[in-house]
């Protein structure tokens, strides 16, 4: 995460995403409960969305600046 390059930190976020699934599923076998596939399902979903959004934020930055170096975009700043 110490990237600024857009897509390299919706990359990361999308590991880490992985990597709590995975653990949440390998205790939810370990467990024999289905909670935690379900659970999994809905993060899973949730993962797809947001990085359907974060595509579609940083192609408007790179079609507005024709970068997408996170270090110089100041839109949401105050």
């Amino acid at each position: 995460m110490s990237q600024r390059n857009g897509i390299i930190i919706l990359m990361c976020i999308e590991l880490m995403l992985n990597a709590a699934n995975i653990n949440i599923v390998a205790f939810s076998t370990q467990f024999n409960t289905v909670s935690g596939h379900v659970f999994v399902l809905l993060s899973i979903a949730v993962a797809a969305a947001e990085a359907a959004i974060g595509f579609a934020i940083l192609l408007l930055i790179f079609k507005s600046h024709e970068d997408i170096d996170l270090t110089r975009v100041n839109l949401l700043r105050w």
